[in-house]
C-alpha cells in the first residue's frame, strides 16, 4: 500500500483510537496553561503565606546566628541543632510546597487528565535519529512554537514594563520611609507587579488551549480505508461473521432435528409450517417446542417425523401460530392450551388405536386459536 498523506486522513478519530493514545499516554496537554497556573500559585501563595514564612525563617536566621560557647567546642550539638534549622525551615516553605503540588496536578487535570502509561519510558529509536530530529526542527508545529514563544515573551515584557511605570513614583517614594516599612511596600509592590505579569499569560494559555486541541486531534486524524480496517477488527469482517452465522444456525438446525423423533406430534400447514411439540407430564407444565422451521426445514421434520413414526397433523392456523408466537425450546402459551389439548388427546388415542381393534380416531378440526395469536394465511 503506498504511503498516505495528511491530506487523506480526513476522518475523525474514532473513540478506539482516542483509547489507545491515551494507553500510550498522548493527550491534550498546554504548557502555557500549567505556567500561568503555577506562576498564579506561586504569587498567591507568596502573598498569602509570605508573612508566616518571612517570621518563621527570621526565627532560624536569628537561632542560626546565635553563638553558644558550648555549641562552639561540641561538633554534635552543631549537627543536630544544624538538622533542627533545615527541618524548621522547610516547615516554613511547607504551606508554599503543597500549594505548589496540588496546582501542578490540577493543570493536568483540567484538560487530559492523569494519565500514567509505561509506554511513554519506553525507548524508540526514532527520537535519537538525526534527520527525524532536523525535521522536527523545521516543521510547521516548531515554526508555531517559535511564534508562540516571541509573541509571549513581547506581551510578558510590554505588561512588565507598563506596570513598572505605574508603579514607579510609589517605589521611588520608597526612599524616603523608613527601612521596616519600606522593605515590607516594596515587597508588596513586587508581588503585585508578578501577579499582574502572571495574569497576562492567561491569554497566551487561553489562545494556546484550543490550539493543542485541534493539533491533538488532527494528529490523530484517519483514512477511510484506517476507519474500515479498525471496524473489521473490532467488529468483525463481515464475511467472516457471517460465515460463521450460517455455521451457528447449521448447528442450531441440526441439533434441533435430533429433537424431532422424541417429539409427540408435529403439526403441519400443511406445506409451509412444521412444529414439533413434546409433552412430559409431571415434568413440563405444558406442552414445549422443541422443533420449528418453513420451506426445506419444514419438509425436513416432516420427512423425519414419518420416518421415525411420529403423527402429522395438519393444522393450519394452529401451526402459523406456533410458529409464529413460541420460541424454541419454550412452552405454548395460555391461549392455545385448549387447541395442544385436542391435538395431544388425538395422539394418545391414536396410540391406542395401534395396539386395539376398532374404527381409526378422526383428527381434530376447526381447532381454536385466539383472535391475538391468529396468523393470516398471507404471511406464510
Amino acid at each position: 500500500m503506498s504511503e498516505e498523506s495528511d491530506l487523506e486522513k480526513t476522518e475523525p478519530a474514532s473513540p478506539r483510537r482516542l483509547e489507545k493514545a491515551r494507553e500510550e499516554g498522548q493527550v491534550v496537554r498546554s504548557r502555557e496553561l500549567a505556567t500561568f497556573i503555577m506562576l498564579i500559585a506561586g504569587v498567591v501563595g507568596l502573598w498569602t503565606l509570605g508573612g508566616h514564612m518571612g517570621r518563621s525563617l527570621n526565627q532560624v536566621m536569628q537561632g542560626a546566628l546565635r553563638f553558644e560557647r558550648e555549641t562552639a567546642f561540641d561538633t554534635s550539638r552543631m549537627l543536630s541543632r544544624f538538622g533542627l534549622m533545615v527541618w524548621d525551615s522547610l516547615l516554613a516553605f511547607l504551606p508554599l510546597l503543597l500549594l505548589f503540588g496540588v496546582a501542578a496536578l490540577a493543570a493536568p487535570l483540567m484538560l487530559g487528565g492523569w494519565v500514567f502509561s509505561a509506554k511513554s519510558f519506553a525507548p524508540q529509536l526514532s527520537r535519537m535519529s538525526p534527520i527525524a530530529g532536523l525535521g522536527r526542527m523545521f516543521s510547521a508545529h516548531s515554526l508555531v512554537e517559535l511564534l508562540k514563544a516571541v509573541a509571549k515573551s513581547l506581551l510578558v515584557g510590554a505588561v512588565g514594563a507598563w506596570v513598572v511605570w505605574q508603579r514607579l513614583p510609589e517605589a521611588i517614594a520608597l526612599m524616603n520611609a523608613p527601612v521596616q516599612e519600606a522593605l515590607l511596600h516594596m515587597v508588596d509592590l513586587v508581588l503585585y507587579c508578578c501577579l499582574v505579569v502572571s495574569l497576562s499569560l492567561l491569554v497566551v494559555a487561553a489562545i494556546d488551549v484550543p490550539w493543542q486541541y485541534w493539533e491533538f486531534f488532527k494528529k490523530l486524524r484517519m483514512t477511510k480505508e484506517e476507519v474500515k480496517q479498525e471496524f473489521k477488527e473490532s467488529e468483525g469482517d463481515p464475511h467472516i461473521k457471517n460465515r460463521i452465522r450460517q455455521q451457528q444456525r447449521a448447528m442450531a438446525r441440526r441439533r434441533m432435528m435430533t429433537e424431532v423423533p422424541k417429539a409427540d406430534v408435529v403439526v403441519t400447514n400443511p406445506t409451509h409450517f412444521a412444529v414439533a411439540l413434546r409433552y412430559e407430564e409431571g415434568r413440563m407444565g405444558a406442552p414445549r417446542v422443541v422443533a420449528k422451521g418453513t420451506g426445506e426445514v419444514a419438509a425436513r421434520i416432516r420427512a423425519l417425523a414419518a420416518e421415525h413414526r411420529v403423527p402429522l397433523m395438519s393444522a393450519p392456523p394452529l401451526a402459523r401460530a406456533l410458529h409464529r408466537h413460541v420460541e424454541l425450546g419454550h412452552e405454548i402459551p395460555a391461549g392455545l392450551y385448549t387447541a395442544v389439548a385436542e391435538v395431544l388427546a388425538w395422539v394418545y388415542q391414536l396410540k391406542h388405536w395401534h395396539y386395539s381393534q376398532g374404527p381409526q380416531p378422526q383428527a381434530p378440526s376447526d381447532l381454536l386459536v385466539p383472535d391475538e395469536l391468529a396468523v393470516p394465511e398471507s404471511r406464510e
